[in-house]
C-alpha cells in the first residue's frame, strides 16, 4: 500500500512537471521575439526595443543577452548599457562599422571578452565598460583600436592586467581604471620609453596596491603626474610618501588637491588605521619639510631650470630676477627649444626667483624657482681641504726637524761628558761666543747676543761669511786673535748668555 502511494505521488509530479514544461513553451512559441532575445541574437527593431536617431542607436535598458544582428554600417554611437550581454565574442558584428566611434556596454554583467572583439570597429574613440564583471584583461586586447581616446573600465573585477594589455592605444587620453582588485601600479604607462604619449588621465583610485613606485612617480612630469589618481589604496605610510603628496598639493595638482583628505596611508600595527598622508608631518611621523621648486648651486657651474607645467602644449616665457625679461643681452641666461631656461656660468648676482609665465588653450600658470648661488666653487671645498692638509703635514714636519735638532745634535756644552773643548776651535760658535764677550767692560757686565748683527757684518765682505782668498791681511789677523781670545774664555769657564752678570 505504502509503495503504491510512493509510485502514484512520483507519478502525479511528474506529469506536473511536463504540463509546466508544455505551458513554458507554448509561451515561448507565441512569443517568437522573446525567444530569440534569450537564445540568439535578433535584428535590429528600431520601433520596439531601440531607439534608432540618424546614425546613433539606444537600446539600453531593454534586457538584451544579445547585440542586435544588421546594425547599419554608418551607426556612430551604439548604447547597449543596462543589459544582460554577459560576452562580447567576435562575431558580435560580422562585417566593419567604420563609422562607429562610440560604444557603451555599462552595466551588463560583462565577464568575457574576445581577443578579437573590436576587429570590425576600430575608429572607436570612446569604449565604455565599466560596471561589469570583468577578471582580467588580456594581452593586445585592445591592440586594433587605434584611434580609441578614452577608456572607461571602472567598477569591475579586474585583477590581472597584461602588460601589454594597452599596447597599440597611440592616441589613448583618459583611462579609468578606479574601483578594481588591481595589486600592482601600471607604471609603463607613463614611464618615459614605454609610456602612451598622449596619456594625460590615469585613474588607480580605490584598488588593492600597497606599493607606489614614488621615485618614478615623482621624476614624471607636472602634466602627467596633475592627471595621476591613486587615492584610496592600502600603501603603508611613510615620509617618501608624504613629501611626494604634500609637494604635489603645494603645487595644486588636481590628482591631489581635488582629492586630499582621500588620500590617506596605513599605518603600522595590526589595527591597520587610516591616516590622511598631509597630515603624517603633525601626528604621527617627523617627516623633514617640503620645499617646492628650489635650486642651489656654485659659481661657474651651468643650472637648467624646468618649467614643469600643469599642461603639456603651452607657450612658456622666462622673467629674471629685476623683473628683467629673458633677452640676447644676457650672456649667462638663455632660453632652450622645450621651455626651459640654462644660466651659467653663474655668478653670485644670479641668486634670485625666476619667474615662468605658462599660457594654455585653457588656463594660464606661474611657476616661481628660487635660485641660491653659493659663494664658492664646487671643487673649493676639496681645495680647501687640500690645503689644510698640506699645513698640518708641514707643521708636523717642523715639529720632528725641531725634536731632532735639540736631541739627536751632537752636545757642545763643557757640561757634556767627554767633551773636548779644544776641537771647537775655528768653529762658528766659538766665534760668536767670542763676539758676545767682547762686548763685556770691564765691570764683569755683558750685554745681550746678537749673533745677527755678527752674520749681517759677515754678508757685507763680498756676500761670504768666510772669505777664502781674501787678501786683506789685517782681516785675517784679526780672525786669529779672536779665536785665541775665544778659547781663552772657554778655558776660564766663561760661558756666554742672552744676560750674565
Amino acid at each position: 500500500m505504502g509503495v503504491s502511494g510512493c509510485i502514484s505521488h512520483n507519478a502525479s509530479g511528474e506529469l506536473l512537471g511536463r504540463k509546466y514544461f508544455i505551458h513554458v513553451l507554448s509561451l515561448l512559441l507565441l512569443t517568437p521575439s522573446v525567444t530569440a532575445q534569450f537564445f540568439f541574437a535578433t535584428p535590429l527593431d528600431c520601433r520596439k526595443s531601440c531607439v534608432c536617431a540618424s546614425n546613433i542607436i539606444s537600446c539600453s535598458k531593454t534586457n538584451l543577452s544579445q547585440i542586435p544582428t544588421e546594425l547599419p554600417t554608418f551607426t556612430a554611437v551604439l548604447d547597449l548599457s543596462f543589459n544582460s550581454i554577459s560576452r562580447l565574442k567576435a562575431d558580435w558584428t560580422p562585417y566593419r562599422l567604420g563609422s562607429l566611434h562610440t560604444l557603451q556596454l555599462s552595466h551588463n554583467g560583462l565577464h568575457f571578452l574576445s581577443t578579437e572583439a573590436f576587429v570590425y570597429v576600430t575608429r572607436l574613440r570612446l569604449l565604455d565598460l565599466s560596471s561589469n564583471n570583468l577578471k582580467q584583461l588580456d594581452e593586445f586586447i585592445f591592440e586594433p583600436l587605434e584611434k580609441l581616446e578614452v577608456l572607461l573600465l571602472y567598477n569591475n573585477r579586474i585583477a590581472q592586467i597584461d602588460r601589454s594589455a594597452f599596447a597599440g592605444l597611440m592616441n589613448l587620453q583618459k583611462l579609468y581604471m578606479s574601483n578594481n582588485q588591481v595589486s600592482r601600479f601600471p607604471l609603463e604607462l607613463v614611464k618615459e620609453r614605454s609610456r602612451l604619449e598622449t596619456l594625460k588621465l590615469l585613474d588607480m583610485s580605490g584598488n588593492k596596491i600597497k606599493l607606489l613606485p614614488l621615485y618614478d612617480l615623482q621624476e614624471l612630469p607636472a602634466w602627467i603626474k596633475n592627471g595621476l589618481y591613486f587615492h584610496r589604496n592600502p600603501v603603508p605610510c611613510s615620509c617618501e610618501l608624504y613629501g611626494l603628496v604634500a609637494r604635489w598639493y603645494s603645487m595644486e595638482l588636481s590628482s591631489v588637491s581635488d582629492y586630499k583628505d582621500e588620500h590617506t596611508c596605513v599605518l603600522p600595527g595590526s589595527a591597520k588605521e587610516k591616516m590622511v598622508i598631509t597630515d603624517l608631518n603633525k601626528v604621527y611621523l617627523n617627516c623633514s619639510e617640503v620645499k617646492v621648486m628650489k635650486r642651489e648651486s656654485f659659481l661657474e657651474q651651468f643650472l637648467v631650470l624646468d618649467c614643469d607645467t600643469r599642461q603639456k602644449n603651452v607657450i612658456k616665457n622666462w622673467v629674471l630676477p629685476g623683473n628683467m625679461p629673458v633677452s640676447s643681452a644676457h650672456e649667462t641666461a638663455l632660453m632652450l627649444a622645450d621651455g626651459s631656461l640654462q644660466i651659467g656660468p653663474l655668478r653670485a648676482e644670479d641668486s634670485g626667483i625666476y619667474t615662468c609665465y605658462a599660457n594654455g588653450e585653457t588656463f594660464n600658470e606661474t611657476l616661481y624657482v628660487t635660485v641660491v648661488v653659493f659663494n664658492g666653487t664646487m671643487s673649493g671645498g676639496l681645495e680647501n681641504l687640500k690645503t689644510a692638509y698640506t699645513t698640518l703635514v708641514g707643521c708636523l714636519i717642523t715639529v720632528v726637524f725641531v725634536l731632532i735638532y735639540l736631541y739627536l745634535t751632537p752636545c757642545h756644552c763643557p757640561c757634556c761628558p767627554g767633551q773636548d773643548l779644544e776641537k771647537t776651535d775655528g768653529s762658528l760658535h766659538s766665534s760668536t761666543v767670542s763676539i758676545a764677550n767682547r762686548d763685556q767692560d770691564d765691570t764683569g757686565l755683558a750685554f745681550s747676543y746678537k749673533p745677527v748683527d755678527f752674520m749681517e757684518e759677515q754678508l757685507k765682505q763680498n756676500g761670504r761669511l768666510n772669505p777664502i782668498g781674501e787678501e786683506d791681511e789685517e782681516w785675517q789677523g784679526e780672525s786669529t786673535e779672536r779665536l785665541k781670545s775665544d778659547m781663552g774664555l772657554v778655558r776660564s769657564g766663561h760661558l756666554y748668555s742672552p744676560m750674565v752678570v
